[in-house]
């Protein structure tokens, strides 16, 4: 069977979690746009200012920080900042030939720890809540990483 194929489960594991964190990812800039035309905040740029049928009543104080629509920003910029990162190394594992539980234990895992990140940092959870949320995500990332280095070295 092709690895590279959504016939072969290992592959589909890897295609349903990399789709669902690309949603995720997505959804954030989606509410982003909702929250700033919900709260008519948090714009960013100056022609944001100008008279339209979405803003009928355009005031300089839009362009600046609105938490509410903020949070939302600061979410989708750690998405950023570690879904590559998920994307390359989830790849690789899978090429690397894992079995298919061990694979899925990670990958889903993986998909779990985000989807909390998320849920903690929408809600304003400490920041202990969230770092423990994102280190699990991190150390699995880490260790994919390692088994497919482990992997190519022929060491397995």
């Amino acid at each position: 069977m092709d690895r590279l194929s959504l016939q072969d489960p290992l592959f589909a594991t890897y295609a349903i979690c990399a789709a669902l964190m690309i949603l995720k990812a997505v959804g954030m800039s989606w509410l982003t746009v909702y929250r700033m035309t919900k709260v008519k905040s948090g714009y960013r740029s100056p022609e944001d200012l100008r008279r339209t049928r979405l803003n009928p009543e355009p005031d300089p104080s839009q362009i600046g920080p609105n938490d509410y629509v903020d949070r939302i920003r600061r979410i989708q910029l750690n998405d950023l900042e570690n879904l590559p990162f998920f994307l390359a190394a989830g790849f690789l594992f899978v090429i690397a030939g894992p079995s298919l539980l061990h694979a899925q234990i990670l990958l889903y895992g993986y998909v779990v720890s985000r989807l909390l990140h998320f849920a903690a940092y929408l809600t304003a959870q400490t920041h202990d809540v969230r770092a423990t949320f994102w280190t699990i995500g991190s150390l699995m990332l880490i260790y994919m990483t390692l088994y497919v280095l482990v992997a190519a070295l022929g060491l397995v």
